[in-house]
C-alpha cells in the first residue's frame, strides 16, 4: 500500500508529466499549476515533487509515466482520482489548449490505471 506522501508526490510526478510530454513547460502551465494546487489541502507537496523532476530529471518522461501508473496501481482506487484527471485536463489546456501528446498522456493514463486495477483484481480472484 502507498502512503499518503508518496500518493501525492506521484501526482506532482504526473502534473510534470503531462507538462513535459510537448517538450517544455510553458509559463501559462506553470501559471495553471499554481491556480490549480491552491485549490488543494496537499498543494505544496505536489507542487515540491513538480518541482524537483522539473529541476532533476534527465527528460525520460515515459519511463517516470511507467513509474507513476506503477505505484497509482499499488494504491489502488482513490477519489483524488478525480481531481488529478480534471487537473490535468486544466494543466494541459493552460498553454494554447491539449495538444496531441497531451491529450494522449491523459487518456492512457485513465485507460492503463483501469487497466491495471482490472488485472489486480481478476488476480485476487484466481
Amino acid at each position: 500500500m502507498v502512503n499518503k506522501d508518496h500518493f501525492y508526490r506521484t501526482f506532482g510526478e504526473l502534473l510534470y508529466v503531462v507538462a513535459m510530454s510537448d517538450g517544455v513547460i510553458q509559463p501559462e502551465e506553470t501559471d495553471a499549476l499554481d491556480a490549480i494546487l491552491k485549490e488543494h489541502p496537499r498543494g505544496e507537496e505536489i507542487q515540491w515533487s513538480f518541482d524537483y523532476e522539473k529541476n532533476h530529471n534527465n527528460g525520460d518522461i515515459e519511463s517516470l509515466y511507467k513509474k507513476v501508473v506503477a505505484i497509482f496501481s499499488d494504491a489502488g482506487p482513490n477519489e483524488e482520482y478525480d481531481f488529478m484527471i480534471s487537473s490535468l485536463k486544466k494543466l494541459a489546456v493552460a498553454s494554447d489548449g491539449i495538444d496531441v501528446q497531451e491529450a494522449k498522456v491523459i487518456t492512457n493514463f485513465s485507460k492503463d490505471l483501469l487497466d491495471r486495477f482490472i488485472k489486480d483484481l481478476a488476480k485476487e480472484q484466481e
